[in-house]
């Protein structure tokens, strides 16, 4: 699966998420929650179908509400990576939205709810259930939505 932890941002499609953007943000000091989902699914990182289901798909939408979350919570981002050139962590706010909050929570909502895919499951959630570490991911799953809808306009 390639985690070492609970949270999608430990993990290696978790780092290629932080990669990604990071070089869309080089330049800019300002997050924005709506601009990063609109990048994220012009590079096939999530999709704007929530019926279009996918282990990255998934990794990535728990990605951004950690991410969210996690400046929200302590007013910056503070998460592994070695090359402080370019770094998400210099940015001085995260801008969201009703709208893009949402689409963050539905995408979260579905992972929770166990919508599935063309083929009756969620590859994602049912790797997780074979792991032991099902019930902590769980509420680390849980806490993220709590989150989300505390942050809607």
């Amino acid at each position: 699966m390639g985690n070492w932890g609970i949270k999608a941002l430990e993990s290696d499609n978790g780092l290629d998420f932080i990669g990604f953007l990071e070089e869309f943000y080089a330049e800019k000091l300002e997050l924005s929650l709506s601009e990063i989902i609109t990048i994220l699914i012009k590079a096939d990182f999530l999709s704007d179908d929530r019926n279009n289901i996918d282990y990255l798909y998934d990794n990535t939408a728990i990605s951004l509400a950690e991410l969210f979350l996690m400046f929200k919570e302590k007013g910056e981002l503070d998460y592994d990576n070695e090359d402080e050139r370019v770094s998400l962590r210099k940015k001085t706010q995260f801008k969201s939205d009703k709208e893009s909050i949402e689409f963050t929570l539905q995408y979260l909502t579905d992972i929770k709810n166990e919508k599935p895919d063309e083929d009756g499951e969620r590859e994602f959630v049912e790797l997780w259930k074979e792991s032991d570490s099902y019930d902590k991911w769980q509420e680390h799953l849980n806490g993220l939505i709590t989150g989300l809808k505390q942050n809607i306009m």
